[in-house]
C-alpha cells in the first residue's frame, strides 16, 4: 500500500427518532484515494441512544455519554536517529558525558502503521432529553468575551480559505440534496477551533465529551453533532468528501435538523498536517451573531474577537517525536525523585503501573525546594525546573542522547515564597506554563518565554488556600485543571478552561485525608496510551498512584520503591 495521503475520520452525533438511521457499517476506503478509518454511526431509535453494530447496523447497548475515548495516531515513517556532542551541567551531573541536543527531527524508530489500522472512536452524544432540558449544573460561561482562548493553528498559516472550503462545501452539498444551507456562528467556531487545536497538539484524535453543554453551543434544542478529519496534505475540501463517503458522517452533513455550525481547522508540520473539526447545531431560533457564512453579514453583532493575553503562543511548532531510551527521563509517565543526597532518581515506566529500578540521572538538588518534570521548550525531550530555597528557578534542558544541558535561570529572587504547579496550562499554546499561589491566596498565571527571563503574570484567581498544587485533567474533558491541596488533606478542584481565567462554578471538594502527601505529580500513559493520573508521595515510604482517566479519582495502586528519604518530583 503507498496512498499519497492518508485519513482519520471520527463522527460524534445526536440523532433523534424523526431522523434518518445512517446505513449500516462504516467503511475504511474512500473514493479509492486513501485508507482510512472511521467512527462506528449512531443510530436513535424511540429515545434509545446505541451505537450502530459494525456488522448488521443493529442497536447494541446504550453507552456512558460521558465516557471519552481516544483514537492513537499511527506511527510516523522511522528516520534515522541523530547523535551530537557532549554538554554537562555542574548542578545536574551525570555519570558519563552526554551528547548535545542536534537540531535534526528525531522520529521513535516503531513501524509505520497502516492508516487502516487506524483504532475508530467510539461515537458520543447525549440523550435528547439534555437538548430539551438544561443540564442540573451546566458549566459555567467564562467572566467576560476575552476569555475565550484566540483562533490559534498550530503552526501561524492562516486557515480562512480552509474554513471557507469546508462551509461551502458543506453546503454546496445541502442544497443538492433538497436541504437548506446551514449558516455560521462565531462563538460555535471558536469552540471547534480549539478543540481542533487541542487533539492537534497532542496528537490524538477524540470527542470533546458533552460538547453541547458548552456555553459557547449557545443551548442548542434540536440536535448537535461533531465530526474531525486529519489529513496528510492541506486539502481542505477532501475533508468533506471524506465525510460525505462515510454512512455515519454523510447522514449528519444531511441531517436536516441542522441549521448553525462552526468549524475549526489547524495545521502542523507533523505526519497530519491539517485537523479539521465541525460542529453543527440545531436551534428553534437562531442566537444573536449567527452569520450567513464566515465573515459575513448576519442576524446581529457576532462575538467579539478575544484580546491578547498571555495564553497567546510564542511560537507555533509541533515538538518532533524523538527516540527517548537513552535520555534522562524516557516518558510522561516516568517517576522522578530527589534523595537525601540531593541526586534526582528516575524511575522509568516499563508497562501498566510498573517501574523499572531507580536509576541517578543528577545530583545537586539538595538545595532545591521543589523539582519539576515538563518539555519546557517543547523540543520533544523532558527538562527538569528547580525551584531553590534561595529563590532562583532554573531550568535543565534534557537531551535524548542522556543528561541535561547547563541550567538557564529563568527567574531570579522571590520564587521560594511561591507555591508552583507546571503544565499545559493554556489550551491554544503548547508550550507549559507556571501557575504561582502566593500567601495572600492569589493564583498568578506566568507565560512560558522558552529560555528568556519569566516575569509577565496575570491573576487567575484570589482567595485560594492550599499548601500543594498540582495540574491535571482530572475531568478528562481535555483541559487542565487546578487539584489545590489544604492544611486538612482536603483536595478542592478548581476547573480550567484552557484560557487565563477559571470556570466560574462551585469548588467540589474531591478528596480527604491527603494530610501526609508531600507531593504530587501528574502523570499519563501509566495505565494505557493517553491515559492520565496522579502519583502521591504519602507518609511510610509510600507511593500511591491514583488513575483520572475516567474523570475521577480511582482506587490507588502502589508503586514499588524503595522511597525512604525520597522527595517526590512534581
Amino acid at each position: 500500500m503507498a496512498p499519497s495521503f492518508i485519513g482519520v475520520l471520527c463522527a460524534l452525533a445526536l440523532v433523534s427518532s424523526s431522523a434518518a438511521a445512517p446505513p449500516a457499517p462504516p467503511f475504511g476506503h474512500a473514493a479509492g484515494t486513501a485508507n482510512i478509518t472511521l467512527a462506528a454511526p449512531l443510530v436513535r431509535d424511540a429515545g434509545r441512544s446505541a451505537p450502530a453494530d459494525a456488522a448488521t447496523g443493529a442497536l447494541t447497548p446504550a453507552v456512558d455519554p460521558d465516557i471519552r475515548a481516544a483514537s492513537p495516531l499511527p506511527a510516523p515513517n522511522p528516520a534515522p536517529t541523530a547523535t551530537s556532542a557532549p554538554a554537562t551541567s555542574p548542578a545536574a551531573a551525570v555519570s558519563s558525558p552526554a551528547p548535545a541536543p542536534s537540531t535534526e527531527t528525531l522520529r521513535a524508530t516503531t513501524p509505520a502503521t497502516p492508516a487502516a489500522d487506524v483504532p475508530s472512536i467510539p461515537p458520543l452524544w447525549a440523550p435528547d432529553q439534555e437538548l430539551a432540558t438544561p443540564a442540573p449544573a451546566p458549566l459555567a460561561a467564562p467572566e467576560s468575551a476575552t476569555a475565550l482562548p484566540s483562533t490559534e493553528a498550530l503552526v501561524p498559516d492562516s486557515n480562512a480559505a480552509a474554513i471557507l472550503t469546508v462551509f461551502t462545501k458543506i453546503n454546496e452539498y445541502r442544497v443538492a440534496n433538497g436541504l437548506n444551507k446551514v449558516k455560521y456562528h462565531p462563538t460555535v467556531a471558536s469552540m471547534s477551533q480549539e478543540w481542533s487545536d487541542n487533539i492537534a497538539t497532542r496528537e490524538v484524535v477524540e470527542h470533546r465529551a458533552s460538547f453541547w453543554t458548552d456555553p459557547r453551543a449557545l443551548s442548542p434544542n434540536n440536535g448537535a453533532g461533531e465530526i474531525i478529519a486529519i489529513r496528510t496534505d492541506r486539502d481542505a475540501a477532501q475533508l468533506v468528501e471524506w465525510w460525505k463517503g462515510s454512512p455515519g458522517h454523510n447522514a449528519m452533513l444531511l441531517d436536516p435538523r441542522f441549521n448553525v455550525m462552526g468549524a475549526g481547522i489547524s495545521y502542523t508540520n507533523s505526519t497530519y498536517q491539517i485537523w479539521g473539526v465541525v460542529n453543527f447545531f440545531g436551534y428553534t431560533t437562531l442566537p444573536a451573531g449567527t452569520l450567513d457564512s464566515p465573515g459575513g453579514a448576519g442576524t446581529g453583532g457576532a462575538f467579539p474577537a478575544p484580546s491578547p493575553s498571555l495564553c497567546d503562543a510564542p511560537a507555533r511548532h509541533m515538538p518532533p517525536t524523538l527516540n527517548l531510551s537513552a535520555a534522562a527521563i524516557t516518558g510522561p509517565a516516568d517517576l522522578v525523585s530527589v534523595d537525601s543526597a540531593g541526586q534526582l532518581l528516575n524511575r522509568a515506566s516499563t508497562g501498566p503501573r510498573t517501574y523499572a529500578a531507580a536509576r541517578v540521572i543528577g545530583s545537586g538538588f539538595a538545595g532545591a525546594k521543589e523539582v519539576f518534570v515538563t518539555d519546557w521548550d517543547r523540543d520533544g525531550t523532558y527538562d527538569v525546573l528547580a525551584q531553590w530555597t534561595a529563590g532562583n528557578l532554573t531550568l535543565y534542558r534534557g537531551i535524548a542522547a542522556g543528561g541535561f544541558q547547563a541550567p538557564i535561570t529563568l527567574g531570579t529572587g522571590g520564587w521560594s515564597t511561591l507555591t508552583l504547579a507546571v503544565g499545559g496550562w493554556c489550551a491554544n499554546n503548547r508550550m507549559p506554563q507556571i501557575l504561582a499561589l502566593d500567601s495572600s491566596g492569589n493564583l498568578y498565571l506566568y507565560a512560558n518565554k522558552g529560555t528568556g527571563d519569566i516575569a509577565d503574570r496575570v491573576t487567575i484567581a484570589t482567595g485560594i488556600s492550599a499548601s500543594r498544587l498540582a495540574m491535571v485533567d482530572y475531568d478528562a474533558d481535555g483541559f487542565q485543571d487546578i487539584l489545590a491541596l489544604k492544611a486538612d488533606g482536603s483536595v478542592t478542584l478548581y476547573r480550567g478552561w484552557g484560557t487565563a481565567t477559571l470556570r466560574a462554578e462551585a469548588r467540589p471538594t474531591v478528596a480527604t485525608g491527603w494530610t501526609d502527601v508531600t507531593g504530587i505529580r501528574a502523570l499519563r500513559n501509566v495505565t494505557g496510551l493517553n491515559s492520565t493520573g496522579v502519583a502521591l508521595r504519602r507518609a511510610n515510604d509510600t507511593v500511591q498512584y491514583w488513575d483520572l482517566s475516567s474523570g475521577s479519582l480511582a482506587s490507588p495502586s502502589n508503586v514499588a520503591g524503595p522511597w525512604t528519604g525520597q522527595r517526590l518530583a512534581q
